[in-house]
């Protein structure tokens, strides 16, 4: 039974993947129906479905391929030609055909599928013969048996010809169910003898350990096991970064010992294998797009029988791969988007003809990688979209306001049709008019952190592209820093990031705008979108992050951009779950665990934040020094005589000096004073916490980057000197000093101009 069991499954998948291959190829035969090569490629995929399905006893589904064969070897005898009519017919044969699969899949046989076939079959005869396509007698698909469906049949009403048909049907089911009982019987003597026979040899003899001649050179594995071991690589690359972040700090440290080459040798080894085994693995989850691009010929085609249109549809890059995770979440937003396209886009051919186009309309359907996304473009060449109209749509259905109106751009109007409930269609059809189906497709892209971008020209057509990443387990992001946090966004959403004057910023209806390139974009800082408390001013300039989801853009402010880095997502666990905002979490290569921004939920956020004018908050944009009072240095020491020598060498400079006795102290002053310092001069031994310490914790904050920080100590050893660089000293005096030394020494570091040295 389990070789048996084996034998279903491959026929299975075989089966289904020819289905698939059928609708494609029927679709491109009814148009170049004088493709004889074409049609000996149909023919023998249905001639090898009904094999197999004869040589596994499903006997509903041998029938129906017989008949279809019929037609298809008439076909490529040429004593037939197919027409649009003839065509339904096969097309409606192979949706049959998929159902009888289904129960096949799902109950082990097609017995069970409560299908009726007589109709299609005569039907399918009727073509055969070049008789009239009988009408009355219809597909039935209902959950009866086969006995109730022959109680009810009405033979008083049929034909001579249609009862000896019926006649000759019921026959051939007895004869069939006749041999399928003695296929059994024989089949479990076999089964029996077969396994006494088995019984006897493993007595006899062990199992043979010889290899096969001819291994298989492919193998079936569990999704779930490639997720596990995506999961491991995962941990592998957070594992890499970790060991490159090491090894950055010992190579500073060690400088020039012979032992770092060896490690630089072995990192860099580690490194290349863990990325190409993260690629490789990735590769084993990666299914080309045909996977979703096959099911729309025949879609397309079934809808310009509908809606009485002639449309073509194109399709490029098949071959173009990504993850199966992607794959799974991409078919319906395609499925919307080109059925939105064929009734909305693509015009009558009376309209086409009228309007000097070629009656015959085209839908492009493209995949094609850009950088570490895919992008899924959708092009008509109908009517396209107008902006004006759509807002006047908008405008009655209640979804946008006037004022909104007034101030939306083209790409904005273009950006309505994603709104719930919006619709252009005059009536409710099968096809359209409800106002659910873009919406459901942004919903659908937003979810794999992708982004719309639509193009129309009226009369001309539109272009709809989809920006999708590859994989949704580990991606690239842009880290942030939001005073003392940081935060991780997706890659894919960052259309570019600026860094402008705080003058440049103007408040609008109590809103902070940026210009940018004749557009004016919305500004929030994400440290009010999270609440993030405010313990330092940022820079003089405003950086700013722009993300766009669909049609929709957005600035984010923060105090400074980390850099781009490759992270591995992870889940926050059961009891962070559903923090709005936030998509997971990754650990980065110092050890620390950072957020990943829900862009969509983000751009949301956005809209409930009433901010005050970001440039009046950012009290500290350009401080004018007007004298040498207006300068600020700390002195951070425990011994008060140090200090007093310290402040006395410096009171000829008349700048302003504040005080801390240690390391705590100092940085408790760094959070909570206004005060904006220019230097701090920093003892190394002190309780608490040592200047070392001190230093590195104070250039955690992205203000103090670039503050000086003047090491004073008795400490002078190479070693000595060689940390404070690497915690981020910018000076190292060493005690003692003279009082011109260390004004020299403050007033270069704080720029001090000349003329103001008193």
């Amino acid at each position: 039974m389990n070789d048996m069991q084996e034998i279903i499954e491959d026929f299975l998948i075989e089966a289904f993947e020819m289905i698939e291959q059928l609708d494609q190829d029927l679709v491109a035969l009814e148009s170049a129906p004088e493709d004889l090569e074409l049609l000996n490629s149909i023919f023998r995929v249905a001639h090898t479905i009904k094999g197999s399905s004869s040589f596994l006893n499903f006997d509903i589904l041998t029938e129906l391929t017989h008949h279809m064969e019929d037609v298809l070897n008439k076909a490529r005898k040429a004593e037939l030609t197919i027409t649009p009519d003839i065509m339904d017919i096969v097309l409606e044969s192979i949706d049959l055909m998929k159902t009888l699969l289904i129960s096949i899949r799902d109950n082990g046989n097609d017995k069970q599928s409560g299908i009726e076939i007589a109709g299609i079959c005569q039907k399918l005869d009727a073509i055969s013969k070049g008789e009239e396509i009988p009408t009355q007698i219809e597909t039935k698909v209902e959950n009866r048996s086969q006995e109730s469906i022959e109680e009810e049949v009405d033979y008083s009403e049929l034909s001579d010809e249609e009862v000896e048909a019926e006649i000759q049907r019921l026959l051939l089911q007895k004869q069939q169910e006749k041999q399928n009982k003695k296929k059994e019987s024989s089949k479990k003597v076999v089964e029996t003898k077969k396994e006494t026979q088995i019984n006897k040899t493993e007595q006899k003899n062990p199992p043979s350990t010889k290899q096969p001649l001819a291994p298989e050179q492919t193998i079936r594995v569990e999704v779930k096991r490639l997720d596990h071991l995506m999961n491991l690589i995962g941990e592998l690359v957070l594992g890499k970064n970790r060991l490159l972040k090491i090894y950055d700090d010992v190579e500073e440290r060690y400088e020039g010992e012979k032992f770092l080459e060896e490690l630089n040798q072995v990192v860099a080894s580690i490194s290349l294998v863990t990325t190409d085994l993260q690629s490789a693995v990735m590769k084993t989850r990666m299914l080309p797009i045909a996977k979703v691009f096959n099911k729309f010929p025949r879609m397309v085609r079934d809808l310009s029988r509908e809606l009485n249109k002639d449309i073509e549809l194109v399709m490029k890059g098949e071959e173009t791969e990504l993850d199966k995770s992607v794959i799974e979440e991409l078919g319906d937003p395609l499925i919307h988007m080109i059925r939105n396209s064929c009734d909305h886009g693509i015009e009558s051919k009376e309209e086409r003809e009228k309007a000097g186009k070629n009656p015959k309309g085209i839908v492009e359907l493209s995949a094609y990688h850009e950088g570490n996304q895919i992008v899924v473009e959708i092009k008509d060449d109908g009517h396209g979209m107008d902006p004006e109209f759509l807002k006047m749509k908008a405008l009655d259905k209640g979804i946008v306001t006037e004022r909104e109106i007034n101030q939306m751009s083209n790409k904005e109007a273009f950006g309505l049709i994603f709104k719930p409930g919006f619709s252009t269609a005059k009536a409710v059809t099968g096809v359209s008019g409800r106002g659910v189906g873009m919406d459901v497709v942004k919903t659908n892209i937003e979810k794999l952190n992708g982004i719309i971008d639509i193009d129309s020209e009226f009369g001309k057509g539109s272009t709809f592209k989809l920006k999708i990443p590859l994989t949704l387990a580990i991606i690239q992001s842009l880290l942030v820093a939001v005073q003392e946090e940081y935060f991780a966004i997706p890659l894919s959403s960052v259309l570019e990031t600026v860094r402008v004057p705080y003058d440049e910023i103007y408040t609008i209806e109590g809103r902070s705008v940026l210009k940018l390139r004749n557009e004016v974009l919305s500004l929030v800082k994400l440290s009010d979108i999270f609440g993030v408390e405010q313990v330092f001013e940022s820079s003089e300039q405003a950086y700013v992050v722009i993300i766009g989801l669909a049609e929709s853009k957005l600035g984010i402010v923060v105090d400074g951009l980390v850099g781009q880095e490759e992270i591995v997502i992870k889940s926050l666990g059961d009891y962070l779950q559903g923090i709005e905002g936030i998509a997971g979490a990754t650990i980065r290569g110092d050890g620390r665990v950072t957020l990943i921004t829900d862009v969509a939920a983000l751009m949301n956020l956005a809209k409930n934040i009433k901010s005050d004018s970001i440039k009046e908050s950012n009290n500290t944009s350009i401080r004018q020094k007007n004298s040498p009072s207006d300068y600020h240095v700390l002195i951070v020491d425990d011994s008060s005589t140090d200090r007093l020598i310290m402040q006395k060498s410096l009171k000829s400079l008349g700048i302003t000096i504040t005080e801390a006795t240690n390391g705590v102290e100092a940085l408790n002053i760094l959070k909570t004073s206004q005060t904006q310092f220019d230097a701090i001069l920093i003892d190394i031994e002190m309780p608490q916490m040592d200047g070392y310490t001190l230093a590195s914790e104070i250039r955690k904050y992205s203000k103090y980057k670039q503050l000086p920080l003047i090491a004073v100590t008795s400490r002078s050893s190479k070693s000595d000197r060689l940390r404070g660089v690497e915690v981020g000293m910018s000076e190292y005096i060493t005690k003692p000093y003279s009082s011109e030394y260390l004004m020299d020494v403050v007033s270069k570091n704080i720029k001090l101009p000349v003329e103001q040295i008193a």
